[in-house]
C-alpha cells in the first residue's frame, strides 16, 4: 500500500499524515526534508542558491539520513545532515525562504526522486511532499491533497516558530508563504498541483484531530473495500 499526500506549505500534510501513519503502523516519509536538507547545506557552504551548478553538485555530495525520533522535542523524525542532527534546523526562515528555489532544480528533484521512490517500494508507507501523487508515486492507489488559505498557513507557520523560541513576525511569514506558494506552483519540473485522481481536503478551518479523522476515513474505507 502507497498513500500518496501533496500540498502547500504548511497545509497540515506533514502533522496530519504523520499522525495517520503512527494509526495505521505504516512508514511516514516527509520529502520535503530531503529538499530542505539540500537547502541547508548550500546555505552552510556559501553557496548562491541561485547557481545551479553548484547546488546540483553539492546534491551529489551530501548525505542525508532520515530516521525515527530520538529526542522528545516535538520532532516526527530525525534528519542528519552528513553526520550532524539539523531537524531544526532546516526549519529555519532562511531555509524557508530558499527551499522552492533548490527544488525547482530538475536535477537536484532527479537525485531525490530516485531516492524517495526506492524508499517507497517498501510498501506500507504515507509519503507527503509536493509532487507524490503526480511524479513519485503516480500509481498510488490513494492520493490525497491538503490544502488551506495562505493566511491560515502563514499563521500555523508563525506559531510554530514562536512555540519553538524562533524570532517571527507574521507579515514576514506571509510573504514568505505567498511567494513560496508562486514558485512551487509555477516552475517547470513537477509543479505543486493535485494529481487528476487525488482526494482534496481543505484544513483551513479544520483542527488537527479533525484533519486527521478525515484522512483515516478516506483511507480505511480505500482499506476495508
Amino acid at each position: 500500500m502507497q498513500i500518496a499526500v501533496d500540498g502547500p506549505a504548511a497545509s497540515g500534510k506533514s502533522s496530519v499524515a504523520a499522525e495517520v501513519a503512527k494509526k495505521l503502523g505504516y512508514l511516514y516519509f516527509d520529502t520535503g526534508i530531503m529538499y530542505r536538507a539540500a537547502t541547508l547545506a548550500a546555505i552552510q557552504s556559501g553557496i548562491d542558491l541561485a547557481d545551479e551548478a553548484a547546488c546540483t553538485q553539492l546534491a551529489e555530495k551530501i548525505n542525508i539520513e532520515v530516521g525515527p525520533a530520538s529526542i522528545d522535542d516535538g520532532r516526527q523524525a530525525d534528519v542528519v545532515l552528513d553526520g550532524q542532527d539539523v531537524t531544526w534546523q532546516i526549519r529555519q526562515a532562511k531555509v524557508d525562504a530558499g527551499v522552492s528555489q533548490i527544488s525547482a532544480y530538475a536535477k537536484v528533484r532527479e537525485l531525490m526522486v530516485a531516492q524517495q521512490r526506492r524508499i517507497g517500494e517498501k510498501g506500507n508507507i504515507i509519503m507527503a511532499g509536493r509532487d507524490i501523487g503526480t511524479v513519485v508515486l503516480p500509481n498510488a492507489p490513494i492520493k490525497i491533497y491538503l490544502t488551506a488559505s495562505v493566511e491560515a498557513r502563514a499563521q500555523r507557520r508563525h506559531y510554530e516558530a514562536l512555540k519553538r523560541g524562533q524570532n517571527s513576525h507574521y507579515e514576514d511569514v506571509l510573504a514568505a508563504m505567498r511567494q513560496r506558494d508562486h514558485t512551487d506552483s509555477s516552475r517547470a519540473t513537477s509543479p505543486l498541483r493535485p494529481a487528476d485522481d487525488a482526494i482534496i481536503i481543505n484544513t483551513t478551518h479544520l483542527q488537527q484531530p479533525q484533519a486527521i479523522a478525515k484522512m483515516y476515513g478516506i483511507i480505511a474505507s480505500y482499506i476495508a473495500e
